[in-house]
């Protein structure tokens, strides 16, 4: 991955989905010097959270989550050497909406809320600023139909539109999170045939985010031994969401908040939007055959 190449812009629903999905692709930029800018949408005020001593922070009680979510956030990004990080609108612009069909969804603030040409022209303003060659999001899913994930998916496609009709900045590349269907069911079966410990099962292939058929797979980055650390210790950060099993590059595994076990992904997978640069044959990271003037 050359440092020459224009930065990468990844966009996330909630702080601890860029760790999870991308810790080892943004890991990788900062590394080699890539400039790289996090666009989160919500604080993630709903989320259930994993630690006794901290289950008073949550929306039903303190409702203190988001600005402690914010604190992780910070120390998951300087895991990973990442120091541009932004909530979209700033601070509490957009509420974390719930899981669909959740109450938290009727909130005027909640993100699913968002009028498209709003939100989305705000990040049309970060990317006229960065003006990343590639942007990264969810797939029109949202990877698992969690509504603040789809509605991000909308709102970056929305906001690279309006940077290319507002501001004459088009970005080259727009990729999407996946896993490859193949790859997750080899992965889970690899947990039940050790066990899943420490956690009390292992999660079915409808646990896991974005997986799709192999032939929709165009890129797979995979981490360095430094580069899966930095993404396990990212991961460690968002303490109130995720658990993470082992420590540095031997972490392999984690859960969240339902305590079933996943495969912490040391290779990281991406499709490419219509309209997206394609990768040449051989292609190993996100940037590949992208012209470095762009």
């Amino acid at each position: 991955m050359s440092s020459g190449q224009a930065g990468a812009l990844f966009v996330h629903a909630h702080p601890d989905d860029e760790s999870i999905t991308n810790g080892v692709t943004m890991a990788a930029c900062a590394e080699a010097g890539v400039p790289v800018t996090l666009v989160t949408c919500t604080l993630g005020e709903e989320g259930e959270v994993i630690p006794p001593a901290l289950r008073h922070l949550a929306a039903d009680r303190q409702d203190a989550l988001g600005p402690h979510r914010a604190g992780e956030l910070a120390a998951a990004m300087r895991a990973l050497g990442v120091g541009d990080h932004r909530l979209l609108g700033g601070p509490g612009r957009w509420r974390d909406s719930g899981m669909l069909g959740s109450p938290p969804n009727d909130r005027p603030a909640a993100f699913l809320r968002a009028g498209l040409d709003e939100a989305g022209g705000l990040l049309a303003e970060v990317i006229a600023e960065t003006r990343p060659s590639v942007l990264i999001t969810y797939d029109p899913n949202g990877g698992y139909g969690h509504p603040d994930h789809v509605q991000a998916h909308r709102v970056a496609m929305r906001g690279a539109e309006l940077a290319a009709a507002r501001h004459g900045w088009r970005v080259p590349r727009i990729l999407w999170n996946c896993v490859p269907k193949s790859e997750a069911n080899r992965r889970l079966a690899r947990l039940r045939a050790r066990g899943p410990e420490p956690f009390a099962a292992v999660a079915a292939l409808d646990d896991i985010p974005g997986v799709t058929a192999d032939e929709e797979v165009a890129l797979a980055v995979r981490g360095s031994a430094a580069q899966v650390a930095a993404k396990a210790a990212a991961m460690a950060a968002h303490a109130t969401q995720i658990e993470v099993a082992g420590e540095g590059a031997d972490a392999r595994v984690f859960a969240l908040s339902n305590g079933l076990a996943q495969p912490l992904w040391e290779t990281e997978y991406y499709r490419t939007a219509p309209g997206a640069a394609p990768f040449p044959p051989g292609a190993r990271d996100i940037f590949a055959g992208l012209r470095r003037e762009v």
